[in-house]
């Protein structure tokens, strides 16, 4: 047993992070606490008054580990970090930031921007992620539009570009590129594009304008005026992105917005980057619950998320939800204004979204359960059907040579395979191969109980072969007085054509019919079912036919010892005393005494 209090006394009042591990040492819980001891303390004091799930957590705890931070807000990023680390089942799972691309603006001589989702900080310096695609190649687009930034990936090094390794390429013809890799373009030309890519890379395009403001009415005054019309067209591209974007209002600095609204499972979340006045970035998530986490907790789990996913060190953070965690930013709460006007925008998105996620549920359970009536319905429509067929039976025969004759009865509920109410039958009245009797014998045996015990009839009866076989079913539901009132058909295996009672013409189903498929997988698992018994069946009689070789061993007798010791070999291997107890002394002399013969 794990000894709690032990362990509590060695866990000081200090902020810090803690780990629960189980038995295998695999950590299942990870948190984060202002008073470490407190907080442990409370998941095994009055644990009677905690919900299923944490009592199931408390239960697997074998071993506490703990780690002192400064503040508070130390204990928030390394619970973050250790979450993405060891993905403990109790905790809820926060997305990598590997799953959504970035934009990286190389560190190489003459830098290129591209797209990746692989982060190393060491290749340049990366922007986003982006959750979804269209924002990051609006801004790529533009960026094509503005400036004449190379996409090669070749090493424009100094020594190479001197010794003419590289010539210009066709991008350099049609105007998107300035040849770097002959030196057409100096490098402290070249950096002050680049410049410009991360000032709006950054949310800030004041900048950018400035650049080809200025570029444009240095053009115009030296008369080249073709040049001064290409910087006023990009400048009128950089206004138009501006006009596209979310202007919230330009007194709202820097900003980060997150909202939240959850129900007993889930959490939803929504946040905003807001940076000049403009929304850069917004992403909303959906949170599944481990152990009924309030919202104040979620949130400032996800805060320190999301802001460290997307490089934010805004001051401000705007919430929904009063915060008691410190975040190292001012939080507001605003109740006016174009803040509670910013809030509520971000509020309607989580809402939306929530509700989203709700009807999809809702549709996909739909989805599903209609997938399954639709069959049943196509089936009850080509076999004309009065009802729809909720359960269906269907009976096969098994034999070689008519040895060891058996059949098989497999029942489908709902269009599903029910196992526990499948049935195994050996033959009793029928002598030799005879596949008619066979099925009149088992048609008669199954529902003369099914009418005894008042377990209900089938919707659908299924005899996997021809007319011959499906007369006979009908022969035996005819001396039940239950002809006519069940539907019965027949399918055969050559053309997979479909009998009915009394029609001499079979019907024919579409191949890609689901009506069809649902028969045949029906007939396919009753023959399955049969063959797997047959064998049985025949491999246990060829044991006993071995046993009755000995002087004085019939068939109960041989039953009784294969019963017990379940194989000859262990008959042959065991003492004759304990074959003894099963047979008398008589009989067990005679079984060894046969099997010491056969081996000589």
């Amino acid at each position: 047993m794990f000894d709690y209090k032990t362990e509590l006394a060695r866990i000081p009042h200090e902020p810090g992070v803690y780990r629960y591990f189980d038995a295998s040492g695999e950590v299942i819980y990870v948190g984060k606490a202002k008073d470490l001891r407190n907080r442990v303390s409370s998941y095994f004091v009055k644990s009677n008054q905690h919900d299923r799930k944490t009592q199931r957590l408390v239960s697997q705890i074998r071993k506490i580990e703990f780690t002192i931070v400064h503040t508070e807000f130390d204990a928030l990023l390394l619970e973050n970090q250790l979450i993405k680390r060891f993905q403990p089942r109790y905790n809820i799972l926060l997305r990598d930031d590997k799953t959504y691309p970035f934009i990286c603006v190389t560190n190489e001589r003459f830098p290129r921007v591209v797209t990746t989702r692989r982060i190393d900080r060491k290749l340049g310096t990366f922007y986003g992620p982006y959750a979804t695609l269209r924002p990051m190649y609006a801004l790529l687009d533009m960026f094509r539009e503005l400036f004449t930034i190379r996409t090669c990936n070749l090493n424009l090094a100094q020594e190479n570009i001197d010794a003419g390794k590289y010539k210009v390429c066709l991008e350099f013809h049609i105007g998107n590129c300035k040849g770097p890799c002959e030196n057409r373009v100096s490098e402290e030309e070249y950096m002050k594009e680049i410049e410009q890519v991360h000032h709006i890379l950054k949310g800030n395009l004041q900048p950018a304008q400035t650049f080809f403001k200025n570029r444009m009415v240095e053009a115009a005054s030296q008369l080249q005026f073709e040049q001064a019309q290409k910087f006023k067209e990009r400048l009128d591209v950089l206004q138009n992105f501006q006009a596209k974007s979310t202007v919230v209002n330009p007194k709202i600095a820097d900003a980060d917005v997150f909202t939240i609204a959850s129900d007993e499972t889930n959490a939803y979340v929504n946040f905003m980057k807001v940076v000049n006045g403009t929304i850069t970035q917004t992403q909303t998530v959906e949170v599944k619950k481990k152990l009924n986490e309030s919202d104040n907790d979620l949130l400032c789990m996800l805060i320190v998320d999301f802001r460290s996913t997307y490089g934010s060190e805004a001051k401000e953070i705007i919430c929904n939800i009063p915060l008691d965690c410190d975040l190292k930013a001012e939080i507001t709460v605003p109740q006016i204004g174009d803040k509670k006007k910013l809030l509520d925008m971000s509020l309607k998105n989580v809402l939306y979204f929530r509700r989203e996620r709700a009807e999809r549920a809702a549709a996909e359970a739909t989805a599903s359960a209609s997938k399954k009536d639709r069959v049943l319905i196509r089936l009850k429509q080509d076999l004309q059907l009065k009802t729809l067929p909720h359960r269906i039976e269907c009976f096969d025969n098994s034999n070689i040579q008519g040895t060891n004759p058996v059949s098989a009865m497999v029942c489908f509920l709902e269009g599903k395979p029910a196992p526990k109410e499948y049935r195994h039958f050996s033959i009793k009245t029928v002598v030799g191969p005879n596949d008619f009797a066979t099925m009149h014998e088992v048609v008669t045996r199954r529902y003369t109980r099914v009418l005894e015990e008042q377990t209900g009839m089938p919707d659908l009866i299924v005899i996997d072969g021809g007319k011959g076989q499906l007369s006979a079913a009908c022969d035996a539901l005819k001396g039940l007085n239950l002809y006519g009132k069940v539907p019965i058909i027949g399918i055969a295996k050559r053309l997979e054509e479909i009998y009915f009672p009394e029609d001499s013409l079979p019907l024919y189903i579409d191949k890609k019919s689901e009506s069809l498929k649902l028969i045949q997988r029906i007939r396919d698992e009753a023959h399955r079912f049969a063959i797997t018994y047959h064998r049985d069946k025949r491999s246990r009689n060829s044991l006993i036919s071995e046993l009755e070789n000995v002087e004085g061993i019939g068939k109960k007798t041989a039953a009784k010892l294969l019963k017990y010791f379940k194989s000859v070999k262990k008959i042959r291997e065991v003492p004759v005393e304990d074959v003894a107890v099963v047979v008398g002394n008589d009989k067990a002399l005679k079984i060894k005494q046969y099997f010491e013969a056969i081996q000589q």
